[in-house]
């Protein structure tokens, strides 16, 4: 696949800005989905119609690498009319399951924006993903717009994944000094061979995700 091929447009966010006559827009991604430990993060960034150039380089975060990512992240930010990141707790992946515990991150990321004071009750939302994890958390529903591969289609939700990923990983991060045996610095929370193994000698942290280790 060809660099070309995976830039993301505003062409997505045009449409729907179009489709509803103005407004606000709030794009989403989620990282640590899959992870072994640490929390699941929600990125938000929010836009307006007025949509400058978006951050050179834009990629969903999976097609960057992290020193590049380090980079954009601060960028992303600074495009978006307001970002905000919600996390939710290996404790609350284990008793709620992940699909929940996605919305109570969303909902957590909503929080922050609304504190930052981001118009949220003007806004619809762009999700990634093909399904809504987000309005059943809510007290009130929001218009959300589902699309798979979003992060690599649309340049809000790749900011969002940016920002989202750059602020889990420094959570990783600063965990690797009480934890080295588990290789966070480097994997990050996911299921390395090393951080396997690791847990297999070690045993879990209060930090992984108790129901996903068998």
């Amino acid at each position: 696949m060809s660099p070309q091929s995976t830039a993301p447009t505003l062409d997505i966010e045009r449409e729907l800005f179009a489709a509803a006559g103005g407004g606000f827009l709030i794009a989403v991604d989620e990282v640590g989905r899959g992870a072994l430990a640490g929390p699941v993060a929600v990125g938000m960034v929010v836009i307006g119609p007025e949509m400058p150039a978006f951050p050179e380089g834009l990629r969903d975060s999976k097609l960057l690498k992290e020193a590049v990512r380090e980079g954009l992240a601060p960028q992303c930010a600074s495009w978006g009319l307001f970002s905000a990141v919600g996390e939710s707790t290996p404790a609350e992946i284990d008793e709620h399951g992940i699909v929940t515990a996605l919305g109570i991150a969303g909902w957590r990321a909503l929080g922050a924006l609304r504190a930052a004071g981001a118009p949220v009750g003007e806004a619809s939302v762009l999700l990634d993903g093909n399904h809504d994890w987000l309005n059943p958390v809510l007290e009130t529903r929001m218009h959300v717009t589902t699309r798979v591969k979003a992060d690599m289609a649309c340049a809000s939700v790749a900011a969002a994944s940016v920002i989202a990923k750059v602020h889990r990983d420094h959570g990783m991060i600063s965990l690797h000094d009480d934890y080295p045996q588990y290789g966070w610095l480097s994997n990050k929370g996911y299921g390395s061979a090393a951080h396997l193994a690791a847990i297999a000698e070690s045993g879990p942290s209060e930090h992984h995700r108790r129901t996903w280790i068998r």
